[in-house]
């Protein structure tokens, strides 16, 4: 059964749809405004309370800064997929690649070698052929995890792919405030 504009008591007179009394326009539930409202005054406290590109950045320099992450020799000419042309034009690639691992370590426990290729991956050219979906490479993401295994940041879960360690989490958390605390700085400054 179709739902027409007048079932639904929207006036489709003029140019644009009216929505019903007591309703906000879409634009007001846009998540920028969204997370303006509810961002306001509240404190950081976890890496989900901070805006991933945030967080990702800050984080790779601190693995940078600590320099217990190996980057291996052939990190230079690898390309990250075999849908990819050329290897990453950043030379600090891995430590961000590193970051945005352990994050979603955090937020999604379980998530292994399989799960990081799918979620890297992208769509492969075959010229005149239709794009196909492409995984990308297990020896980074595998080499990525056995490095933040060796740090001591995740571990093996029992049902498989890896989980966030305690320590782990209290040094994901301690990142994530003081990304915030820079991002408060720098809209000071402004």
């Amino acid at each position: 059964r179709r739902l027409s504009s007048r079932r639904l008591g929207i006036s489709t007179s003029g140019s644009a749809a009216r929505l019903p009394r007591g309703q906000a326009p879409s634009a007001a539930m846009a998540p920028q405004y969204y997370d303006t409202v509810f961002s306001e005054g509240a404190k950081v406290k976890t890496v989900k309370d901070v805006q991933a590109e945030k967080f990702i950045s800050s984080f790779a320099q601190h693995l940078k800064r600590q320099g217990r992450f190996e980057i291996p020799k052939w990190a230079d000419y690898v390309k990250t997929s075999k849908a990819k042309e050329l290897p990453p034009l950043d030379h600090d690639w891995l430590y961000t690649r590193a970051a945005s691992m352990v994050r979603k370590v955090y937020i999604r426990n379980g998530t292994g070698v399989g799960g990081f290729r799918k979620v890297y991956g992208g769509q492969i050219r075959r010229g005149t052929c239709t794009n196909k979906f492409c995984k990308s490479s297990g020896k980074i993401a595998r080499y990525v995890l056995q490095q933040l295994e060796e740090m001591g940041l995740v571990e093996q879960d029992e049902n498989g792919g890896r989980k966030i360690t305690k320590e782990g989490q209290r040094e994901l958390d301690t990142v994530a405030v003081q990304a915030a605390a820079e991002d408060e700085e720098e809209k000071d400054d402004e």
